[in-house]
C-alpha cells in the first residue's frame, strides 16, 4: 500500500501524526508540534544535502550553527523559505534560534498547505447547543495517516529496517511524546525507547536537529508552566 503512495515531508506527517484523525484535535500543544515540525524542516535539507551542522561538537545540539551546503531550491515552499532565512540571517544561526523564529508561524503555514495539496479540508462545527462556531481541519482522506504511522508501527515491530526518512520520524514523534497516538498495543515507554533507539543509530547531525527539538520543547513547557 504505502510504495503507491508519495512520502510527504518530514513536517506535514508530523502535523497529521500531530491530530487526531476523526476531530483534527492536536494531542499536543501546538507550539510544541510546531518546533517539532521546524526541526523536520531542517533534517529534510540534511537529508536533500542543502545544510549541515559546525564541527564543533563540544556544544550543546541546540547551541551548534547551521551551514549551507547549497543554495539550490529544493523546489518545496516551505523548505525553500527555510533555505532563505539560514542564507539571509544576519549571524550564522544556532539551531536553537533557527527552531524558535522558524516555528512561529510554521503550524498555519504547514496546515495551509495541507488545505492546498487537498490533504486537509476545512469545516465549521458548532458547539454548546450551536452558540460557539469552531473551526476544524480534517483529513480528507487517512491515508497519508496511516502510511506514517504504519512505517513507524513496523520499524517498532522490527519487521523492516528504517529508512534515514522513517528513522527521523522516529526520533521526532519519540521527543513530542507522540508514541501513544500510534495505537499501538505495547507500553508507551517501550515504544518510546525504541523509537529512540533506533533514531541514535543514524545520522549524526539529524541525531542533534533531534535533540534540539527536544530541548526547544523542554524549555516551552518550562515557560509554560512557571
Amino acid at each position: 500500500m504505502t510504495a503507491s503512495i508519495p512520502q510527504l515531508p518530514l513536517r506535514d506527517e508530523l502535523f497529521l501524526l500531530g491530530h487526531h484523525d476523526d476531530t483534527g484535535q492536536p494531542h499536543l500543544h501546538r507550539q510544541a508540534l510546531a518546533l517539532g515540525m521546524a526541526g523536520g524542516v531542517l533534517i529534510d535539507l540534511f537529508l536533500a544535502g542543502r545544510i549541515t551542522l559546525d564541527s564543533y561538537a563540544d556544544r550543546p545540539a541546540a547551541d551548534r550553527w547551521l551551514r549551507l551546503n547549497s543554495e539550490q531550491p529544493v523546489g518545496d515552499l516551505i523548505a525553500d523559505t527555510a533555505l532563505a532565512a539560514i542564507h539571509y540571517s544576519r549571524a550564522t544561526p544556532t539551531m536553537k534560534a533557527f527552531l524558535r523564529s522558524f516555528a512561529d508561524d510554521l503550524y498555519e503555514r504547514t496546515r495551509a498547505g495541507l488545505v492546498a495539496a487537498g490533504i486537509l479540508h476545512h469545516t465549521a462545527r458548532r458547539r454548546l447547543g450551536g452558540l460557539v462556531r469552531a473551526d476544524a481541519y480534517l483529513a480528507t482522506d487517512t491515508k497519508w495517516a496511516v502510511v506514517a504511522r504504519s512505517r513507524l508501527r513496523y520499524l517498532a515491530a522490527g519487521r523492516e529496517p528504517p529508512d534515514n526518512h522513517t528513522a527521523a520520524l522516529a526520533g521526532l514523534v519519540a521527543v513530542l511524546g507522540l508514541a501513544d497516538h500510534l495505537y499501538l498495543d505495547d507500553d508507551t515507554n517501550t515504544v518510546t525507547a525504541h523509537l529512540r533507539t533506533v533514531a541514535a543509530q543514524h545520522h549524526r547531525p539529524i541525531r542533534e536537529i533531534t535533540a534540539a527539538v527536544d530541548a526547544a520543547v523542554g524549555d516551552l513547557a518550562t515557560a509554560t508552566y512557571r
